[in-house]
């Protein structure tokens, strides 16, 4: 059972920092000036803060002053947050530096953007040189005051721990560092595009640590979320290589690491910006392959839409089976074996869908199409899962593709079946599933994220998908059709 406490604190999106993490987190500063000046936003406890004071205070050359400035919204926290200071400043004293500590119980959002206007930077006030943080989660509406308050300084995200590494971006000095802790799902989709876009212009990458498990990094607050601990320097010279390290729990020594080039990570020629996060051999030899390939969908005379059926929004117009005036709705639970199965056996819920004049734009013409999840469990082995929708297998003039579905077409007409089989055959390889999860970390794949991926030629694919029978492979030999014809 959640206790209040808790539950109040997933309201605002607080996720408190474990103090193995927040240790290997300060950890990370490289190159410190003697007078330092360190930005918390949503400090909680205090736990980062106090993290990177002990770690200055244990190193061989020690600053001469630590200025801490903390945001915090809960007032409950604040008298533990008092307490942490104060231990920090007995510290310091015993260690021979300055300490001193400023706490605003106040939204972040609305301070931040006085700070950066301009409003509190004087003479007698300058801007930070660190920055740590470990931002509440939680998406925010379009017509949120948060969302208005962001939109007002040219910030477009529409989650609120994007909004304050953008915020601690603009309120760094020139060759000031940052390190937070965050989802990994600003890596990809249309959602963080201008965030990536904005952040990595003025921010340059120096390191990324990921968790091999989805609840490692929070794990006494039940918490599903891949995560991503990242090291940047505002500083617009990229560096020539970014250290990718992964732990299977709190990082403590048993933890993978790799060198990548900074364009392994970014590329300069996506216009999307994803970041790409290989942290073993299996997805560096996926990345490989996947590079080889030089198709975009546009080449392949493809594009990929999202089902037109929200399901809650035409709740009116379904119906439980086909009839004269319904057509077939295919969702998720129709996939079997590589091709769809409709209608779902032993299901109540409603597969069909009226054809009526309000549903006409809902509608696509019969033919035959690749389907992909939009969304997968956790418990699926692959994040990609694709399927054929053939309408010899689902007789029909016209079908509904639920919006939990992508559906690849050729501008609005079906495929022939050997380039089904063949992209559904390539969709499903372990090849992409491995080079799709090194920047896609969450259960969402969004139509962007397969409109960024390379493809074969349509040789390639046609090739391939001569190779499937009326019933795809088991994995295993999927796998191997793939490799043998993609490379």
């Amino acid at each position: 059972m959640i206790s209040p406490a808790l539950e109040q604190r997933q309201a605002l999106g607080q996720f408190l920092t474990p103090s193995g993490i927040a240790n290997f987190m300060a950890s990370l500063f490289e190159q410190l000036p003697h007078e330092i000046r360190l930005l918390d936003p949503g400090a909680g406890a205090g736990a980062l803060s106090a993290a990177f004071v002990q770690q200055l205070c244990r190193a061989s050359v020690r600053p001469h002053s630590i200025a801490v400035t903390a945001y915090e919204v809960d007032s409950r926290l604040v008298p533990a947050l008092e307490q942490t200071y104060a231990d920090c400043e007995l510290a310091c004293l015993r260690a021979g530096i300055s300490f001193s500590a400023e706490i605003f119980n106040r939204d972040f959002i609305e301070s931040a953007l006085h700070l950066f206007r301009g409003d509190l930077f004087s003479v007698a006030k300058k801007p930070f040189n660190a920055a740590i943080l470990n931002p509440p989660y939680r998406k925010i509406q379009s017509v949120s005051a948060a969302r208005l308050l962001l939109r007002s300084a040219e910030i477009e995200t529409s989650n609120l721990y994007t909004g304050f590494l953008a915020l601690a971006a603009r309120l760094l000095s020139d060759d000031g560092e940052l390190v937070a802790i965050t989802p990994r799902s600003f890596c990809n989709g249309p959602y963080f595009r201008s965030f990536r876009q904005q952040f990595l212009s003025e921010m340059s990458l120096r390191r990324l640590h990921l968790f091999d498990s989805r609840s490692a990094a929070f794990r006494d607050d039940n918490v599903l979320q891949e995560n991503v601990i990242l090291h940047a320097v505002k500083s617009a010279v990229k560096p020539e290589r970014v250290i990718v390290s992964a732990s299977p729990g709190v990082p403590a020594g048993d933890f993978v690491e790799r060198c990548r080039s900074y364009s392994e990570i970014v590329s300069p020629s996506d216009p999307e910006q994803f970041i790409h996060l290989v942290t073993d051999d299996r997805q560096e030899d996926a990345r490989r392959s996947i590079h080889k390939l030089s198709t975009s969908l546009g080449q392949l005379g493809l594009e990929v839409s999202t089902g037109r059926v929200v399901e809650f929004r035409a709740r009116d117009f379904l119906a439980s089976n086909t009839s004269e005036d319904s057509f077939p709705l295919i969702y998720p639970r129709h996939f079997s074996e590589g091709f769809v199965r409709w209608p779902a056996e032993k299901n109540r819920k409603p597969d069909a869908i009226r054809d009526l004049e309000a549903t006409q734009e809902l509608l696509v013409r019969s033919g035959i199409y690749v389907l992909v999840k939009r969304f997968t469990s956790k418990e699926e082995r692959r994040r990609v899962v694709a399927s054929i929708y053939d309408p010899r297998r689902v007789p029909s003039a016209r079908v509904g593709f639920e919006n939990h579905l992508n559906y690849f077409h050729a501008r609005g007409k079906g495929l022939s079946m050997k380039l089904a089989k063949g992209l559904a055959a390539f969709l499903n390889s372990t090849i992409v599933d491995c080079y799709f999860r090194q920047f896609n970390g969450h259960t969402q794949v969004n139509a962007a994220d397969l409109r960024n991926l390379p493809y074969p030629t349509r040789e390639q694919l046609d090739q391939l998908g001569s190779r499937i029978p009326e019933q795809f492979p088991q994995q295993t030999l999927l796998d191997e059709l793939v490799t043998a014809v993609i490379s």
